[in-house]
């Protein structure tokens, strides 16, 4: 499995994404106990609000596809997603 960077970039309903928040996170949190997301947060002092997550999976493709589960996904909270598989050359998940 390859490692991705995916970049969210969330819409302008900042309501609807503090009332649906928790199940967004439930559902990060269910990625991160199956193995499919290293870590997650958001982007500080971007405007539109970003987060940036690093995930393990087969294909970008197939990474889209397990996020379009998300809940903020499913209430139109993610106006963009940006997934790219990534090369950690150095560090602890470079594995040298």
């Amino acid at each position: 499995m390859a490692y991705y960077s995916v970049v969210y970039t969330y819409g302008p309903d900042q309501a609807t994404q503090d009332e649906n928040r928790p199940r967004h996170r439930a559902f990060l949190g269910q990625l991160a106990e199956s193995g499919s997301l290293v870590a997650s947060g958001p982007l500080v002092g971007t405007s539109p609000g970003r987060a940036l997550l690093v995930m393990q999976g087969d294909s970008a493709d197939a990474l889209r596809q397990l996020l379009s589960q998300d809940p903020f996904q499913k209430l139109g909270q993610v106006e963009d997603v940006q997934v790219d598989e990534w090369n950690p050359v150095i560090g602890i998940l470079s594995g040298k």
